[in-house]
């Protein structure tokens, strides 16, 4: 009963929290309860699984491989059902027996590289057997990441060209046609960041373009909300976002927010100003660890270079309602150092932000 209560009480203080956060705030603040909702069902709440989703890519196959080891993670979580796990891996050894149509997918001068995947794949497969005949659960949950891990690279190579054209009227700024991944050393440990410019190309490409500038060395975290937000980006001085030195002016960014099923980002409004109170987007505030720009309430196209991480909490978010999609531009998940997030608090400082990886996928806007 006692363990009941002390739940519940947390549970109320965190709400209480919450809601005085979403009052309370000036520059860089949220609005109120976004209705945008995911499809009845079980959330994704693995951000290296959204990203694997959020691939512009068309193979049957290869999806169904990365759902069937995906799924295992479900009954790991439910009592270790190891029939269905079981059958989990049937559907993986399947997808992935017939590898002539996952390779049709893949550019012909990558499938060399991709070849070697695949029987990297179909070797992680009887290791990951082994372990569930076992019932080792700790191993299982290695293995399959190191599959997945895989799957992620194979998905990847898949993609032969940035899907669509980014309106004109953001030629002004650094896009990210396709991904990037950042390493941030904090006094508290380190994060790793995979930023998605195929589903928030300016977005993304606004804030690789930042950390490329050094622009986040040496800044604090200015607000920590527990089981909701961490915020920063604020740079020293009056100004709240980056000032543009070859202009002289605040650099903007808009609201972009790519609907699944959309050919391209919406911008400019939140998809309930827009009616779409239903829609899902690609990359959804579902996952610990969800990477989001901020911006001033009422101005949707406001965002400079303020951002913060969502600190997902699935007892008062409950799978497949999300409180703020469609009103905050995703544009990445924490890949690693999720338990460094939960250190972290106001005043704590970004050491250094550095692009590992995807640093020739930022574009430059053209000088007039």
């Amino acid at each position: 009963m006692t363990t009941f209560c002390q739940r519940w009480l947390k549970n109320i203080s965190i709400a209480i929290s919450m809601i005085a956060f979403c009052w309370s705030l000036s520059v860089a603040a949220w609005t109120p309860t976004s209705y945008a909702a995911l499809p009845a069902g079980n959330a994704i709440t693995d951000g290296k699984a959204l990203l694997r989703y959020a691939l512009p890519i068309d193979n049957q196959p290869v999806r169904q491989l990365q759902a069937s080891l995906e799924d295992i993670a479900n009954q790991l979580r439910a009592n270790r059902r190891w029939g269905a796990i079981a059958n989990d891996l049937k559907g993986a050894s399947r997808a992935i027996s017939n590898p002539e149509k996952i390779l049709s997918s893949v550019p012909a001068e990558r499938q060399p590289q991709a070849e070697k995947i695949i029987a990297q794949i179909k070797d992680g497969i009887p290791k990951l057997q082994e372990a569930t005949d076992k019932k080792d659960k700790e191993n299982i949950w290695v293995e399959r990441a190191n599959i997945l891990n895989l799957v992620s690279e194979l998905e990847e190579l898949m993609v032969k060209e940035f899907p669509y054209e980014v309106p004109a009227q953001y030629s002004n700024l650094p896009q990210l046609k396709g991904r990037a991944t950042i390493a941030f050393k904090t006094n508290k440990g380190d994060i790793t960041v995979v930023v998605d410019g195929y589903s928030a190309p300016v977005t993304a490409g606004n804030f690789v373009d930042l950390v490329q500038r050094g622009f986040y060395n040496g800044l604090e975290f200015i607000r920590a909300e527990d089981s909701y937000v961490l915020q920063t980006g604020d740079p020293p001085g009056k100004d709240q976002g980056f000032i543009d030195p070859n202009t002289g002016k605040y650099r903007a960014v808009p609201l972009e927010i790519l609907v699944k099923g959309d050919a391209e980002p919406t911008y400019g409004v939140t998809l309930e100003q827009a009616g779409r109170y239903t829609d899902e987007p690609v990359l959804p505030f579902s996952a610990y660890g969800a990477v989001a720009m901020a911006r001033p309430e009422f101005e949707p196209d406001g965002g400079s270079s303020q951002f913060f991480f969502f600190l997902f909490e699935p007892e008062l978010t409950p799978a497949g309602r999300n409180l703020l999609d469609g009103r905050y531009s995703v544009f990445g998940y924490v890949t690693e150092g999720k338990e460094v997030l939960e250190k972290l608090k106001a005043g704590d400082k970004i050491e250094s932000a550095k692009v590992i990886q995807g640093a020739d996928k930022l574009v430059q806007p053209q000088v007039a």
